[in-house]
């Protein structure tokens, strides 16, 4: 059998659509992959923190981390402000060269770097510990700007009445209030304080997102008071599922309407402080409720080897939200 000269040039015309057709394609099914303009699920990136986890020095190298959240198959990078401290050294500022390298070092690996966390604490009647607080997260908007970041994680902070960080979860979070105190005291330092941050986040064109992450954040009323009282665009809510220890679902989706970056948690070998026995089944349905399109960026908080451990929560969080 052959083939006239018009036969052989549709057959390779056909041939070179299905060749680039995404994920294999068969055309008519990449016309409509490229037309419905619908994304397979949100996201999915990872904190540096999934590597290093405060104490495994081999994953100390920031640039290191960035390369193996491209070889993984993660769509972004969210970095952790007290990794890069660590990973220059404290005694040493955190420069421009140093950011911009690892803003280079992710456009090499084809990955872009989403978010960053910080922290900061308001809880205080002391008026200069809280400028202090106000001046290093205004720096870290700065360091956020600089790497072309479009959010940061931000802390109400906590009493510190509970000297250990151990202790406080074995308390599940709960702290008593400095003695003449009630939290009631502290929400007004905190709208103040963060009053104070949102010009900079502003002009900089940074959101700041307020996690539950203990302290008067430790439940979606306290996250929400503050945000619904400033009520500004650039301080909205960051939910982390793993730091509501009890009626997890219902405090995730009080978060949702105001939510703009979520971080989940994964505790493979067991958590470092606690396991929660989360249902990310459940949790993906509370997203698609709300319509919540943006990151989920995976925090590994277990002891297993970050090299196993990460991968399985990538393999488990894609099969979730892209079902």
């Amino acid at each position: 059998m052959t083939l006239n000269r018009r036969q052989l040039l549709g057959t390779s015309l056909a041939a070179a659509a299905v060749a680039a057709s995404p994920a294999g394609l068969t055309p008519a099914r990449a016309e409509h992959h490229e037309s419905s303009g619908a994304r397979p699920g949100n996201p999915i990136a990872v904190s540096t923190y999934s590597y290093w986890g405060f104490s495994r020095d081999d994953y100390r190298d920031v640039a290191k981390c960035i390369d193996l959240a491209a070889e993984m198959g993660f769509d972004a990078v969210e970095l952790l402000e007290v990794h890069l401290e660590a990973d220059i050294g404290r005694d040493n500022e955190i420069t421009g060269p140093y950011l911009q390298n690892l803003k280079r070092r992710a456009l090499l690996q084809g990955i872009p770097l989403c978010g960053m966390s910080t922290h900061q604490g308001f809880v205080s009647p002391d008026a200069e510990l809280r400028q202090r607080n106000i001046e290093r997260t205004i720096t870290s908007i700065e360091r956020a700007y600089e790497l072309g970041l479009p959010i940061i994680r931000v802390n109400t902070g906590r009493w510190g009445t509970t000297r250990s960080f151990d202790q406080l979860m074995a308390d599940r979070g709960i702290e008593p209030p400095l003695e003449g105190y009630t939290e009631e005291d502290g929400f007004p330092w905190v709208i103040d304080s963060f009053e104070k941050i949102l010009p900079t986040a502003e002009k900089r064109g940074v959101v700041l997102g307020l996690e539950n992450h203990w302290g008067l954040g430790r439940t979606p009323e306290g996250v929400l008071r503050i945000v619904n009282e400033i009520n500004s665009p650039w301080l909205q809510a960051l939910t982390d599922t793993g730091n509501f220890l009890e009626e997890p679902y219902e405090k995730i989706e009080m978060m949702m309407p105001k939510t703009v970056f979520m971080q989940a948690k994964t505790y493979h070998g067991g958590g470092r402080w606690y396991t929660l026995d989360l249902d990310y089944q459940r949790i993906a349905g509370i997203l698609r409720k709300h319509h919540y399109k943006g990151y989920i960026s995976l925090e590994f908080e277990g002891k297993e080897n970050p090299m196993t451990a990460v991968p399985k929560s990538l393999a488990m969080l894609r099969r979730v939200l892209r079902g």
